[in-house]
């Protein structure tokens, strides 16, 4: 009885990092099917067509669940701010990806969490102590280290990388202001942005679907968008957010594996020193901000 309770629990506590780790290989696989699509059909198409599919996803659910909550939103004007930044870090992404390797790309944008560390001050109103600040300047050493600044390396896609990441740091900030708005609402908003960017770029880059290969892949990559999306999700309800949330820099290794075996991308010096020193800083100020959230519950006026 007492091994089967514990196997029970061990079962609970190892399906959240599982879910999460597969919901890191959907985002990776994600990036590079639409890292295939953009090198043959246009920017807006693959972002129209990407989103459509998602929307056939999504819907369903918002059906079953009620339309309510789409024309009752909290502070409409973040809301829309926010759908320009989700709908511009797409953009932004599929464009560098066109011109980088994807492991490149996705050190830019795992650097995000490191840009709500340093503007939470200002944005928030959040206390950042010394050990935080320390994280943060190494950090943005490891994105310098990174863009290899010089005047042959500073590109346009790295420097579109740079506003894509800020762009997607900014969405992450938004969901402190709308911690009301459902998740599916957040979603859908956010998708039905980039369709009609999308759409309003298609008919000046459209390329006739090749084979029905494209077309299924053009499908997909909006369906494993959504997949990844959930799962994520689902991990962070069954287990807590310091067990789960540090597996999201796995995303990396799939990007240089991905990278190697679909591209023949093989990673930069630079970029792997930059890219440990962007993941390390950005792992401890996930966790520092874990240990003062913790002392806050037990002190209300916690000293960093």
């Amino acid at each position: 009885m007492i091994a089967s309770i514990s196997k029970q629990i061990v079962s609970a506590r190892m399906a959240g990092p599982l879910i999460m780790l597969l919901g890191m290989v959907m985002f990776a696989l994600n990036d590079a099917m639409g890292k295939w699509l953009v090198s043959s059909y246009g920017l807006g198409q693959v972002v129209l067509l990407r989103s459509l599919a998602a929307l056939v996803i999504l819907l369903p659910f918002l059906f079953f669940q009620g339309f309510g909550s789409l024309h009752k939103v909290e502070r409409p004007g973040m809301q829309a701010l926010r759908v320009f930044c989700s709908t511009a870090e797409v953009f932004c992404f599929y464009y560098a990806v066109m011109y980088l390797p994807l492991a490149d790309v996705m050190t830019y944008w795992l650097a995000a969490p490191i840009y709500v560390a340093a503007a939470s001050p200002l944005l928030l109103g959040e206390k950042v102590g010394w050990r935080r600040w320390t994280a943060i300047g190494i950090g943005f050493i490891g994105v310098v280290i990174t863009l290899e600044p010089s005047s042959a390396m500073i590109s346009p896609p790295a420097i579109v990388s740079i506003f894509g990441s800020a762009a997607f740091a900014f969405m992450m900030i938004s969901g402190r202001f709308l911690r009301a708005t459902p998740d599916r609402t957040l979603v859908f908003f956010q998708i039905v942005g980039a369709a009609l960017a999308g759409l309003a770029f298609a008919p000046f880059d459209w390329s006739p679907i090749a084979s029905t290969r494209d077309f299924g892949l053009l499908a997909l990559l909006g369906i494993v968008a959504m997949t990844a999306h959930v799962l994520v999700n689902r991990a962070l309800k069954i287990s807590d957010a310091a067990t789960v949330a540090p597996l999201q820099y796995t995303l990396l290794l799939w990007a240089v594996l991905f990278g190697w075996l679909f591209f023949g991308d093989m990673p930069r010096f630079g970029m792997l020193i930059g890219a440990a020193l962007i993941v390390g800083s950005g792992v401890f100020i996930f966790l520092r901000e874990q240990t003062l959230k913790k002392r806050q519950r037990v002190q209300p006026i916690a000293l960093e």
